[in-house]
């Protein structure tokens, strides 16, 4: 079994401050996108958290907030600023995420960031009774219940995504909102 990299070591001591033991997986080949991670660990699309990193831009700076949405969803930006009654939302740059979180896009984990963070939850992970979501690298993921998952990620639950019309190759931690 290949050794879990720093980038996952860090999602791991995270749920285990929490009580929770995470069981990482390596592959060899990319989960970076949610049709890769759907592919790779054998689970439909919707069951891939897909941890978007979003910006509120305040009058006293920017705020970020991480939105983990189902891998067959996009998130809807005026539907997240009116959950977060936060007027003007953009997805954050690529460089703002990694800033922002400690990680690296297509390996951003649901929890675990550098520092707190806002989260919102998308409710269609609750449909699933496992849910996959990547674990600080491009070629690691790890399953959770998304009760569990809302607890480790201290998530709001609410509607802040559309069902999308076509599968995305949108990388599963891109800042779009694939």
């Amino acid at each position: 079994m290949p050794e879990v990299p720093s980038a996952s070591q860090r999602v791991i001591d995270a749920a285990l401050r929490k009580g929770v033991t995470l069981d990482v997986i390596v592959f060899d080949e990319s989960t970076r996108t949610a049709e890769d991670a759907a592919r790779a660990v054998g689970a439909e699309v919707g069951q891939i958290v897909k941890s978007l990193v979003f910006i509120a831009d305040r009058d006293d700076g920017p705020e970020p907030c991480l939105v983990l949405v189902s891998g067959a969803n996009m998130v809807d930006v005026s539907l997240l600023a009116a959950v977060l009654t936060e007027p003007r939302m953009r997805r954050a740059t690529a460089d703002e995420a990694r800033e922002i979180t400690g990680y690296s896009i297509g390996g951003i984990p649901p929890f675990g960031h550098t520092r707190p963070i806002r989260t919102v939850m998308d409710p269609d992970l609750g449909r699933f009774a496992t849910i996959w979501a990547a674990a600080g690298t491009s070629n690691t993921v790890f399953s959770v219940t998304p009760a569990t998952l809302r607890v480790l990620a201290n998530a709001n639950v609410a509607p802040i995504a559309n069902a999308a019309a076509e599968p995305s190759q949108q990388p599963a931690g891109a800042p779009s909102g694939a």
